[in-house]
């Protein structure tokens, strides 16, 4: 469905007030909050086309009715989403959840709802009807050669999709591994794969970009053939320039140092990207910052701090995506809780005063060092993301405007209440 401006419009008519009064004392003690705003409205997260239905767990699924059965359906509904946020102006597809029988028909629809196609994603996880090789036990790991053949030709068959709707990286992501031991050889394993993304990123086209995801368990549980970052890390230095490692913020052990990660493999020139989610136990999916918002804030310190001294464009330079499951959420209104997240965490450390913070480093003032990050991330930076947004032609409060204006009950309407979204 399409989100009217005029009700956008009277929604912020209505709430207008209120904010110039936060913004105005927010603002107040920023010193180039002008240039804030502007990253902001920016800044943009793709959104993955398998988060826009209810998702699941082994046990069991359940259906929040209206899902969008098809692509078409899930391009109209990040359109929704961006209507109200301007920050969600990317899909990223999963092939062959999502293959358009029509990419020129396609991009036509993504473009009338100001979207662009992000990373397109392959699936070597799970066998799909028709397939001659089953990926039980692996896929570019595979001992048999038939079964890396085929997925390879998948990756490649993903890329000219990626290519007909404008996209520019490949994100491989691989179940490979072992659930015994005894069962893989690892270096085998680890030669087969390297070769196989050898060809993959052989067929990648000048101005692409391949991201090497990571993992550390599931569904595999005694061994992952791409199980941490500095896997990730050897297998896209051994590609060449265009491989990155790709972070999922719910892919680490337990206490993982991710903000660390990132700023090494940004040092390194090997940072690809994100997948935003939350965790509390290990790939849990859950809504970006709604366990450990710290934690996000000071991953995006790093990020600030090490892009800025690269000289890198903050909206452009990295992929940045949602990459979450919603079992008993609207997914809808999980994906606008998520930008909300993000956007926050992002404002907040653009706030760090990197001077002062470099000078209590060099001065070994562990205490100052503390106090100027929790400065940073103890603002209230909800208005400053509220007036980019509204600069932008968005909703003030996207989340009541969604909730106030029954969205999720005009699409079971539209739609029907048994719905299920493709791939999941």
């Amino acid at each position: 469905m399409l989100i009217e401006k005029y009700k956008v419009q009277e929604a912020n008519d209505g709430a207008t007030a209120e904010h110039k009064r936060r913004f105005e004392f927010a603002a107040s003690t920023i010193n180039n909050v002008e240039g804030v705003l502007q990253k902001l409205q920016d800044f943009q997260i793709a959104i993955p086309s398998w988060a826009l239905g209810a998702g699941g767990t082994r046990f069991g699924r359940f259906s929040i009715g209206g899902e969008p059965s098809n692509l078409e359906e899930k391009i109209e509904d990040v359109g929704l989403l961006h209507a109200l946020n301007r920050s969600s102006g990317a899909i990223s597809l999963h092939i062959p959840w999502d293959i358009p029988e029509n990419a020129t028909s396609i991009k036509a629809l993504a473009a009338q709802h100001g979207l662009r196609f992000d990373a397109v994603n392959s699936n070597t996880f799970q066998d799909q009807k028709g397939q001659e090789q089953s990926y039980k036990f692996g896929s570019l790991q595979h001992t048999n050669k038939a079964v890396r053949k085929q997925a390879i030709e998948h990756n490649i068959e993903v890329i000219k999709q990626g290519v007909e709707l404008g996209s520019d990286s490949l994100t491989v992501w691989l179940a490979d591994g072992s659930s015994f031991p005894g069962q893989l050889n690892f270096r085998k394993a680890f030669q087969n794969t390297l070769e196989s993304l050898k060809e993959i990123y052989a067929a990648l086209p000048d101005n692409w970009k391949m991201f090497v995801e990571y993992k550390a368990f599931e569904p595999n549980f005694y061994s992952m053939t791409v199980g941490d970052w500095g896997q990730s890390l050897l297998y896209a230095s051994k590609l060449g320039e265009k491989a990155f490692t790709l972070v999922d913020l719910g892919h680490h052990l337990p206490n993982a140092n991710i903000e660390q990660i990132v700023s090494l493999l940004l040092m390194e020139g090997k940072l690809g990207g994100f997948h935003f989610n939350d965790s509390k136990y290990g790939d849990d999916d859950l809504t970006v910052g709604s366990i450990n918002p710290y934690q996000l804030f000071l991953i995006f310190n790093e990020l600030v701090e090490g892009m800025d001294a690269k000289g890198m464009n903050h909206a452009t330079d990295l992929g940045w995506m949602i990459d979450a499951s919603h079992n008993i959420k609207d997914p809808l209104e999980d994906l606008l809780q998520s930008v909300e997240a993000i956007k926050i965490a992002y404002a907040q450390a653009l706030l760090v005063d990197t001077k002062a913070l470099a000078a209590a480093r060099e001065e070994n003032d562990v205490v100052k060092a503390q106090e100027i990050l929790q400065e940073a991330y103890r603002n209230d930076v909800r208005p400053l993301v509220a007036e980019a947004r509204l600069r932008a032609g968005g909703a003030l409060q996207p989340l009541e405007f969604y909730r106030q204006n029954r969205v999720r009950e005009s699409l079971i309407k539209q739609r029907g209440l048994q719905t299920v979204a493709t791939g999941l």
